[in-house]
């Protein structure tokens, strides 16, 4: 089975892992504790680089959890690697700087090549405003969807599916000081074709059930653990399958 299959029959919490501020012993830790209890999807990326030694991090990650799914969450070609399931390959499809809608995808493709196991899953990736300036805003340089115009955010992954992706993922970006509202998180849903990822300024457990409430298939949360660390998991854990 495919991990798109996989993911089509999961749902719930979804933990991203930093490479620039995890360890690889940190990240095992995590990742076993986000398995026993009850993550759906272990995520691994960020907006600046790869960190000193992500396939490290990543092939302990995928040790301590072996059971849950291992996504890429890349920004740049440069970032890709093979010790993951499967990449998440995006396009900013809320922007439009052409460096993330098609170059990095097109300068991806040898890379890809010669690893033709490593499953490519099309993703729409779609930045909504989350109340300041995150990293990803910064580094793509495209302006996020306004907060408030579920109608423009539809119209967007709506499009992308009409393009073909396969996935979605709606982000208010790491650091963000409100997560993306039920209602574009709804508008997502009813305009999404498969796996709808929704992260950015999760930070409690009311927070991760307002989202999967609306319609996230995944909550997607990563700083709450940087700060929380593994003691963090069981709540929300909990609270992507309440």
């Amino acid at each position: 089975m495919s991990v798109m299959d996989g993911l089509a029959a999961r749902s719930g919490l979804a933990v991203l892992f930093d490479p620039a501020r995890t360890a690889a012993a940190e990240g095992a830790e995590l990742a076993r504790r986000a398995a026993d209890e009850g993550a759906a999807v272990l995520l691994l990326g960020n907006s600046f680089g790869e960190g000193e030694d992500a396939g490290a991090l990543a092939r302990a990650v995928k040790a301590a959890a072996p059971e849950l799914p291992l996504l890429l969450f890349p920004a740049t070609a440069a970032q890709l690697m093979p010790d993951v399931d499967a990449v998440l390959f995006l396009s900013l499809i809320s922007g439009r700087n052409a460096q993330y809608l098609i170059e990095e995808q097109v300068r991806a493709v040898p890379f890809l090549a010669r690893h033709p196991r490593l499953e490519v899953i099309a993703t729409a990736y779609c930045l909504v405003d989350g109340g300041r300036v995150t990293s990803v805003e910064a580094v793509s340089q495209t302006r996020p969807l306004p907060a408030d115009k579920p109608e423009l955010l539809a119209a967007h992954v709506r499009a992308g599916a009409m393009l073909g992706l396969k996935a979605t993922y709606v982000d208010a970006g790491s650091g963000a000081t409100r997560p993306v509202s039920a209602a574009m998180v709804r508008a997502a849903r009813d305009a999404a074709p498969g796996p709808l990822f929704v992260g950015g300024g999760v930070r409690s457990a009311d927070g991760v059930r307002a989202a999967r409430a609306a319609g996230a298939d995944f909550v997607v949360v990563g700083t709450q653990f940087e700060q929380g660390g593994a003691r963090a998991v069981r709540e929300l854990a909990l609270a992507a399958r309440a």
